[in-house]
């Protein structure tokens, strides 16, 4: 009884320092969309997507107005868009998003990550042609009842959509980054209710890697994603069903 308590305890913990994580995200994105663009969602895309995406997450109401009049108040701290690349062990590229309130100290961290696990953080932009950034916007399938959902997707791509991928609980919308705002404004002409928005970057060349690749890969990446500072970390791991077979026996 007490194991299995243990690992529900762990399982409740790991769950709320997720949230505490993205709620601290969407808190910054808020912050750098109305020192933008203004605390007028209707007029300002970018907030309005960050309200959407903190109402996908069910963050509290108030808590995100109050985090929109700090920033419009000019009492929330600047921060700055960075991005960092790399190679983990193995030669995996990993790409990191992140948004600061100190460069030096979100430098300082991503490098001693990487130097942790014997990787190495390469310089801006070389990697940027092994990664394409596009938009992503998930949809709930009861946002979308009564709909054809073959006509949904044609309608979608005839709004600029790359590609749009359904599974049992979801719809993905993929489009480029450049077409991000029409997307957005031809799901709302159609009244849809997006869950999230995002801009994703997606790896155009994967490489095979093993499970002792992944493994350490993976270090790196637990580490990245548990800072504070960092949005999003991304590599180019293509990894097949039997090696995903052999982790799940760590």
């Amino acid at each position: 009884m007490g194991r299995i308590f243990e690992k529900r305890k762990h399982k409740i913990f790991a769950r709320n320092a997720k949230l505490s994580k993205l709620f601290t995200r969407i808190g910054k994105e808020i912050s750098m969309a109305v020192k933008a663009g203004g605390p007028n969602p209707d007029a300002n895309s970018r907030l309005k997507m960050a309200i959407q995406n903190a109402r996908g997450m069910n963050m509290p109401k108030d808590v995100v107005e109050r985090a929109i009049k700090k920033a419009a108040g000019g009492e929330e701290a600047d921060y700055h868009e960075v991005t960092y690349e790399g190679y983990a062990p193995g030669g995996v590229a990993i790409f990191v998003d992140a948004a600061t309130n100190n460069v030096n100290r979100t430098v300082g961290n991503v490098r001693s990550y990487f130097s942790k696990v014997g990787g190495t953080l390469g310089t801006s932009g070389s990697l940027g042609h092994m990664f394409e950034r596009k938009a992503e916007f998930l949809i709930d399938n009861g946002a979308l009842q009564g709909r054809d959902l073959d006509e949904f997707e044609m309608e979608a791509i005839d709004g600029g959509a790359d590609d749009v991928v359904r599974d049992e609980e979801s719809v993905i919308v993929f489009a480029p980054f450049a077409g991000f705002g029409a997307m957005q404004q031809k799901l709302d002409e159609l009244g849809v209710v997006v869950k999230s928005a995002e801009l994703k970057r997606f790896p155009l060349v994967t490489s095979p890697a093993d499970a002792d690749t992944v493994r350490q890969a993976m270090k790196l990446i637990d580490m990245l994603e548990e800072d504070d500072d960092v949005n999003a970390v991304y590599h180019n791991m293509d990894i097949t069903e039997e090696v995903e077979a052999e982790l799940e026996k760590d």
